[in-house]
């Protein structure tokens, strides 16, 4: 399948439309876990419906001394791969189409959640990834709009912007897409030597390690609840030898463990790594609540998101993954 490129709204607008449009937004240099946000959006929007591409490195989301003059730009074969993972077209805006007066002048702004963590390291960047999304969504009028949940603070941050102020799209996440190692697949993985991506797999594997202590401690606590605390039951274990089980099963029910148990394990990865050489330099590695990424208390239940960010050398990486608290069974 081949994708048309097309460059100002004039040229998108006309395209008949006999099902629905299903817009993934991109800033180019495309890889596997773009292409599966694409071949998702393919299924969504199913043969009569039409899947668009865009690809705009959007400036107004990069600070001062980061890195948006270096971001890769790779067009062709951005479109190559747009088309043969099932899209119909990628629009690829000028920064005069998009800006038509220059940076705008009014502007969204992302509130108390976009100035937690991402928003923390990287100061209006929020404001300016809402603010392109906003333009994007209007300038490609899609039905449904597709985002990889690596970006977790970006798509809860999309997910609220169209929730409160009323756009009329669905809003997709689609799970993270990792290489074979464990580490996410990131368009600024290319900026990494050798020695660097061995490193960087310690995102990944802290994520992991909490991840697994958290699996830990679930199942234990599951079974605490299958063993009430009685002297008639305790004898009664003791009998068929499932003492030990029962003392280690409440004894997780009732003492420290919980987020911090799992930060703990996370951070113990970290703190290896950043003796490694090269170093790996920690932003910050949080367990959060999605729906306003604030910390979540020892009683937390429902959804988390366990979220790393570092630099190892020149590149800044980050990765998440969802944790459920309350449920036994593997939350990843």
């Amino acid at each position: 399948m081949t994708a048309t490129l097309l460059r100002t709204a004039a040229d998108l607008h006309p395209r008949v439309r006999t099902g629905r449009r299903a817009v993934v937004m991109t800033m180019g240099a495309l890889h596997e876990g773009h292409a599966t946000l694409i071949r998702t959006a393919r299924k969504i929007a199913g043969p009569e419906g039409e899947v668009v591409v865009t690809v705009f490195v959007n400036p107004l989301q990069f600070g001062a001394g980061e890195d948006l003059d270096r971001y890769p730009r790779t067009l062709d074969a951005d479109v190559e791969l747009a088309g043969t993972s099932g899209a119909d077209a990628v629009f690829a805006p000028s920064v005069d189409e998009v800006y038509p007066g220059g940076e705008p002048r009014v502007r969204i702004s992302a509130g108390p959640m976009g100035e937690r963590l991402e928003g923390a390291a990287r100061p209006g960047h929020f404001d300016g990834m809402l603010t392109v999304v906003a333009k994007l969504l209007h300038l490609t009028r899609p039905d449904v709009a597709l985002y990889g949940q690596k970006d977790a603070q970006q798509l809860a941050l999309i997910r609220r912007m169209v929730r409160d102020l009323n756009f009329g799209v669905e809003i997709v996440g689609v799970p993270t897409v990792r290489e074979e190692d464990g580490l996410a697949l990131s368009s600024r993985n290319r900026y990494l030597s050798p020695a660097e991506r061995r490193t960087a797999l310690a995102l990944s594997q802290a994520l992991f390690a909490g991840r697994d202590r958290h699996a830990a401690q679930e199942a234990l606590r599951a079974r605490a609840r299958e063993v009430p605390a009685s002297r008639a039951r305790a004898e009664a274990l003791s009998a068929i030898g499932e003492s030990r089980a029962a003392a280690d099963a409440h004894a997780v029910a009732t003492t420290a463990g919980g987020p911090a148990a799992i930060r703990a394990a996370a951070r113990l990865v970290l703190d290896e790594a950043a003796r490694l050489d090269p170093p790996l330099t920690l932003d910050y590695l949080a367990l959060v609540d999605p729906s306003d990424f604030t910390d979540v208390g020892d009683d937390f239940t429902g959804e988390a998101v366990l979220a790393v960010a570092a630099r190892v050398g020149a590149t800044r990486l980050i990765d998440n993954i969802p944790l459920t608290f309350g449920t036994f069974g593997d939350a990843s």
